[in-house]
Order: C-alpha cells, then sequence, then structure tokens
C-alpha cells in the first residue's frame, strides 16, 4: 500500500461529498477526527492529513498522464500535473466529543510564541473547522441521532441542566443503542442498557438511575453512621480506661500503649 494511502487510512472517517453552497453543487473530501480529549497540536496534525490528500491527488493524477501519456510540455510531465488539472478540496472537521470547555489552538499561529507582526503576513496559517457540543447553541439542525448525543455532552457537567433537556425533549424517548453507548463512554454516564433493546428510553433510564443513586447514598449514610456510632462507643470506653489507670499510677505512655490512642489525645482526656 502506498505511503499516502496508508497515512490517509489513519483519518478516522474520509469520504467523498456533494454539497450545495450558494446555489451550486461542489464535490470536496470531508475528513472527520473525532477527539475525545484536547489535542493542542490539532492544527498540525489536521494540516497534516490535508496536505497527505491533496498529495495522493497529484500522485493519482500524475499517474493517470504516465498511463495516457497526455502531458504537452516537459513543464507539464515533470509537474505530473498540467494547468488544466484541478484539484478536489479538501474539508478537515474535528469533532471534540469531551464535555469539558475547548481550549486547545484553533489554528496554527496559536500554536507560535513571540513573532514579530511584521513577518507573520509571510507565514502561512492553517485554521480548524471545530464542532464541540459545549459551544452549539441551536441543535435543530442536526437531523440523526448524533442530535441527542451531543446535547447530552453540553450539558454532561451539570445534572440539573441534563434532567431539563431529557424532560423537555421527546427524542430522548427513543434513543438508539449505539447512541446510548455513545454517551456512556463520552459524557461518563451508566445508563443501563437491556441486552435484547435496541431502543432505549434514557428520560427513564436517567430517573431511574437517580433513584438507584438516592437509595445508594442512603445506604452509605446509615453505613457511615453505623461506622461513626461504633468509633465514638471504641473512644468512650478508651477514656474510662484511661482514667482508670492515671489512678492506679500507671504513666502517659503506658496509657496510650493500653488504650491504642496517641499521648497527646490521651493527654487531653486525663485532664479534662
Amino acid at each position: 500500500m502506498p505511503y499516502v494511502d496508508r497515512m490517509q487510512k489513519l483519518r478516522d472517517i474520509f469520504k467523498n461529498a456533494s454539497i450545495k453552497y450558494t446555489g451550486k453543487s461542489y464535490v470536496v473530501l470531508i475528513g472527520v477526527e473525532n477527539q475525545s480529549d484536547i489535542h493542542y497540536a490539532i492544527p498540525v496534525k489536521n494540516m497534516f492529513y490535508d496536505v497527505m490528500a491533496y498529495g495522493n491527488q497529484v500522485k493519482e493524477t500524475a499517474k493517470k498522464h504516465r498511463k495516457d501519456k497526455d502531458t504537452t510540455t516537459s513543464d507539464e510531465f515533470l509537474s505530473g500535473f498540467t494547468k488544466e488539472d484541478k484539484l478536489i478540496p479538501v474539508i478537515t472537521i474535528t469533532v471534540y466529543l469531551g464535555t469539558m470547555e475547548w481550549d486547545g489552538p484553533r489554528k496554527l499561529s496559536d500554536m507560535f510564541g513571540d513573532v514579530d507582526e511584521e513577518l507573520m503576513p509571510f507565514i502561512p496559517d492553517y485554521r480548524i473547522n471545530l464542532l464541540a457540543p459545549r459551544e452549539i447553541t441551536d441543535f435543530t439542525g442536526f437531523r440523526t441521532s448524533i442530535r441527542q448525543l451531543f446535547e447530552v455532552l453540553k450539558n454532561a457537567y451539570d445534572k440539573e441542566k441534563m434532567q431539563e433537556v431529557l424532560q423537555n425533549d421527546e427524542k430522548f424517548s427513543r434513543v438508539d443503542r449505539e447512541t446510548v453507548e455513545a454517551i456512556n463512554l463520552f459524557a461518563g454516564t451508566d445508563i443501563d442498557i437491556d441486552e435484547k433493546e435496541e431502543v432505549i428510553d434514557m428520560c427513564k433510564a436517567w430517573e431511574e438511575q437517580k433513584n438507584e443513586g438516592r437509595e445508594l447514598g442512603r445506604e452509605e449514610g446509615r453505613k457511615e453512621g453505623r461506622e461513626e456510632g461504633r468509633e465514638e462507643g471504641r473512644i468512650r470506653q478508651a477514656k474510662v480506661t484511661a482514667l482508670k489507670l492515671q489512678k492506679k499510677g500507671h504513666s502517659i505512655e503506658d496509657i496510650a500503649e493500653c488504650v491504642d490512642f496517641d499521648e497527646e489525645t490521651v493527654k487531653k482526656w486525663l485532664v479534662s
């Protein structure tokens, strides 16, 4: 497999697409990079992939010209590209699936240190296309279940907002299994998924999870209460024993060792 092709295989998604813009249709190559964590060198990473995609187009065009032997000048022959040949635009979209706000670079120049402003016009820049759920304000443009994933990621840090989203959007009453699995993975939730179900009512599952959490919290509270009670009882018994040993003339050091508390604590008991 050619080197360029191997590098393109590293992309998460890379497909041809036909898009309409200003009334016209265009063919473009869409590359999608999924990021669960913030990548602080993402402009370089994406720029590298784009360059490889363009390089692959030039290479394939040159191969075709060599096969057809249709270059007319030495310049075209050496370039492997004619004046009439055109590249297909490459658009790379970074989909950030983390729940923290994106604080990474959004263009190559964000990664530079101090650079004289007079030099900047001579340095090519590269801007990433970032899709981050935390920054989306209108989800109506999403037509697939990715809308539910993005809405949950946007509100994952706030349980009250999460509850509001689940209750007010009926689409969450029927969410496909793969989307719920993605929500559990990227949002850190623990929605129970029945192996027999292909569609999950997330609102119901969320309520059940909350109820289980409350019950677990109450049980933990009862357990902590029992442990605190036992500890208080141990301290009371140790104080009684320490006073008895003091009356018998035992030293602070011996008393502390006998009741299994430090000497400073035993001293406070005996002088109080």
